[in-house]
Formats: C-alpha cells, sequence, structure tokens
C-alpha cells in the first residue's frame, strides 16, 4: 500500500506548485514537441500544427475558466480572491468544456491555414494521447478524480488534507490508483500510435484509433473512479464521462467507416 501526499510538489516563498498543474504543463511541453515530430512524419507543416497546438490550448484553457467563473458568479462577486483558487478546481465537466473548446478552435485554424484536416488529426493522435498520460500522473499525486476503495496490494492511501480540500479526496482509506491505470494505457495508445503513423494507409486512419483507444480507455477506468461527482446517468447505468467515452467510440468507428467507403469507391472507380 502507498501513502500520496504530494497534491503540492514544492512551494516558492508563498506560492504554492501543485502536482496537478505542473504535471499537466510537463504534459502539454512534451505533446507540443511531439506533434512537431508527428507533423514532418505525417507531412503537415510542423510550425502550423505547433501553432494549432497553441491556439487550442489557449481556447481549452479559456474555455473552462469561464465556466467556472459563470458557475460560480454570485460568489465570486462577493470574494474577488477566491477567483484565485480555480485553478484548483477539477471536474470532468470542465474538461468537457475545454475539450470542445480545444478542438473548435483547433478546426477553425486549421480551416483558416489550409491545413489537410484528416492528416492534421493523424499528427496529433499520438501527442494527445501522451499529453492525457502526463494529465493522469498529476491527478494521482492530486487524488483528483480518486478510485475506489480497494483492498489491494497496491492500493494508494490519501493523507494530506490539500487533496481533500482541492478534490474531496477521502484521507485515510487505501483506494484505487484508477489514474495510474489511465496513464498506463495512454501510454501505451501514444506509443501505439506513434508507431502506426508512417504505415497508415489513408488519411484518419490513425486519428479514428486514437478516439476509440481513447473511449474505450475512459469507459473502462471509470469503473474504477469513485462515481461521486461524475454525474449518474440511465439512472446510475453510466456517469458522464462514460458517455463522452461511447461518443468518442462511435466518433472513431465513423471516421475509420468514412475512410473505408471511400477507398472501396476509390477502387470502384479505377475498376
Amino acid at each position: 500500500m502507498l501513502a500520496l501526499v504530494y497534491p503540492v510538489l514544492f512551494h516558492i516563498g508563498s506560492i504554492l506548485i501543485p502536482a496537478y498543474g505542473a504535471l499537466a504543463a510537463l504534459g502539454v511541453l512534451a505533446a507540443l514537441f511531439l506533434a512537431a515530430r508527428t507533423a514532418r512524419i505525417a507531412g503537415v507543416n510542423a510550425g502550423q500544427v505547433w501553432n494549432l497546438c497553441v491556439v487550442a490550448l489557449f481556447a481549452a484553457l479559456l474555455g473552462q475558466r469561464l465556466l467556472l467563473v459563470l458557475a460560480n458568479w454570485s460568489e465570486l462577486r462577493h470574494h474577488p480572491s477566491w477567483m484565485l483558487g480555480l485553478a484548483m478546481i477539477h471536474h470532468p465537466l470542465l474538461a468537457a468544456a475545454g475539450a470542445l473548446a480545444g478542438v473548435g478552435s483547433a478546426v477553425v485554424y486549421a480551416r483558416w491555414r489550409r491545413l489537410p484536416l484528416g492528416t492534421t488529426a493523424d499528427a496529433l493522435a499520438a501527442p494527445l494521447a501522451l499529453g492525457l498520460a502526463f494529465e493522469q500522473l498529476g491527478a494521482l499525486l492530486a487524488g483528483s478524480g480518486y478510485g475506489t476503495e480497494a483492498g489491494v496490494r497496491w492500493a494508494v492511501t490519501y493523507t494530506n488534507p490539500l487533496a481533500a480540500r482541492w478534490s474531496g479526496t477521502p484521507l485515510g482509506i487505501p483506494l484505487h490508483p484508477v489514474q495510474a491505470y489511465a496513464a498506463l494505457v495512454f501510454l501505451t495508445l501514444s506509443f501505439f500510435l506513434l508507431v502506426w503513423l508512417p504505415a497508415r494507409r489513408q488519411q484518419g486512419d490513425v486519428a479514428g484509433l486514437g478516439l476509440l483507444g481513447t473511449g474505450v480507455t475512459v469507459y473502462i477506468t471509470e469503473l474504477w473512479r469513485d462515481p461521486e461527482g461524475r454525474g449518474a446517468v440511465l439512472g446510475g447505468a453510466l456517469d458522464g464521462p462514460q458517455v463522452a467515452a461511447i461518443v468518442l467510440v462511435l466518433a472513431g468507428a465513423l471516421v475509420l467507416l468514412e475512410r473505408k467507403v471511400t477507398r472501396t469507391n476509390n477502387e470502384g472507380e479505377d475498376g
């Protein structure tokens, strides 16, 4: 059994450096540098892909912060200083809002710069999975998205009050390290997509597999996450992230199906 007490990595005077933010930032940097490499492999302009990632990142962060401000506007009006604590809040709804804002801005930028959407998405699939792996490692240290109670030898126990204050993590109880499960799968998925990229048959194949893999990972790992605050759907049969995971799987299947139909049509025309 492992005790985790690192929601804060270190202090700089009175400034706290949270583990989640630090690992998420490291994941962003790793994903950006990997995207520059995968862009060259996929055959798209690496500089424009880098700019697209930066635009999408800022849009995602802005979307999340705006949602938090709107949801807590009445309290923030009376306590403006609470605005500084918004960065410590993590919730599946925020992740969804950030993802929608990031994807939307990425599509707009790609259209503006006339980047091929399928090839660009292929180039971004492995970096996104790598970034998610780092994000889940940060969540593991912070106690965010914590798991259900467990009796396994590799269970984790949180003892730092900041984990309970920032993420509602139960203290002193052995929990499944579900964030580590997800991080390991995302890291494996990133490696697989990176290897598959130069061997893909046509545009969109890697992106479709990335959507499928991400959806399956989210759906399965939710089985070991505590359902508190994650939204109950169909009487508790599913939670919010699992619904999003199903959408990702369907989207990935549609991308691959569209590619297959296009290839079949082209082969028919050639014949």
